[in-house]
């Protein structure tokens, strides 16, 4: 579907049947009140909204709405999933729609805050081959691998500005000795004017990105299973109820505290899958994340076990 089409249906979904005025749908979708306005006229004009809408749309735009509700959000965005759709499939998919999202929502000189894993890889190469204007791109994280552009993407129209260091090191002196240096410091302290902050949510499962681009080894994977980590977000593990686990892993890391995260604009994030449920279930309890991007089933998951 695209997205200006999804943006039509959301506007008069809460227009109409929420009764919304145009001025409280503009804030919650972050866009000016005149593009709500364009947006309901062209909805009108192209037949694409009518007096009801298609029974799929209406599912999808309930589960946004209570995605929203259950999880205390500003906003969610949910693409449509297909009977059997592959894993692959969903991710490359979801990745594709948060990049969309994204460029609708800011401006050519706006700068992102980008965190790790393959989903962000794959959004950040999307943005970067389609918009418009460049993408100034902030790391939230070392790893720098991660970051870089697909060797298969022909234009890569971003401007990287990257933490000069791994994601995990030996020791908290080492953390502290990176912190310290000039270069880390000058990408630290962009990540706060930056007008959207975009991060994945990582399962433990064995396609997890720590493991397969060698930041952690098996047997740490294992650790922090047996401690109860259901996933992590910027590499702080967490367990089925949200909380960070207090493991040695947590000083070893180059990455943006958890308290700096919840400080920084438009959190949005993007992940979808069954092998990450209960990694999104846990990170949507946290209170970090403000805008939600995901398929149709994780969803109806997500709001199906919202008690358990």
């Amino acid at each position: 579907m695209d997205f200006e089409e999804e943006l039509m249906l959301k506007t008069a979904w809460l227009y109409f049947l929420e009764k919304k005025t145009q001025q409280q749908i503009a804030g919650m979708l972050g866009i000016s009140r005149m593009r709500v306005i364009r947006l309901l006229d062209k909805a009108k004009q192209t037949g694409v909204i009518k007096i009801t809408m298609r029974e799929d749309n209406v599912h999808r735009m309930k589960l946004e709405r209570q995605i929203i509700e259950a999880y205390n959000l500003k906003d969610s965005f949910i693409i449509p999933t297909s009977q059997n759709m592959p894993i692959t499939e969903i991710n490359n998919t979801v990745a594709e729609a948060a990049a969309m999202y994204i460029e609708s929502r800011i401006t050519p000189d706006s700068f992102l805050n980008i965190g790790y894993g393959d989903t962000m890889r794959k959004t950040l190469n999307n943005l970067a081959k389609n918009a418009k204007n460049p993408i100034s791109c902030i790391s939230l994280t070392g790893g720098v691998s991660i970051y870089l552009p697909n060797i298969q993407s022909n234009i890569f129209n971003a401007r990287l500005f990257l933490i000069p260091a791994p994601l995990v090191v030996s020791s908290k002196e080492m953390v502290d000795a990176i912190a310290a240096e000039h270069s880390v410091m000058e990408i630290v302290r962009m990540a706060p004017l930056a007008s959207f902050t975009v991060i994945g949510i990582g399962g433990m499962n064995d396609e997890a990105t720590v493991l397969n681009a060698g930041a952690l080894s098996k047997n740490d994977f294992l650790y922090l299973k047996m401690h109860g980590a259901v996933g992590d977000i910027l590499c702080h593990f967490f367990d089925k109820q949200g909380n960070v686990l207090a493991t040695p892993l947590e000083e070893r890391l180059v990455t943006t505290p958890l308290n700096v995260l919840k400080s920084l604009t438009n959190v949005t994030a993007v992940a979808a899958g069954k092998n990450k449920r209960e990694a999104i279930k846990g990170a949507l309890t946290m209170g970090y994340i403000g805008i939600f991007i995901t398929d149709e089933d994780t969803a109806q998951w997500l709001i199906d076990n919202k008690a358990n």
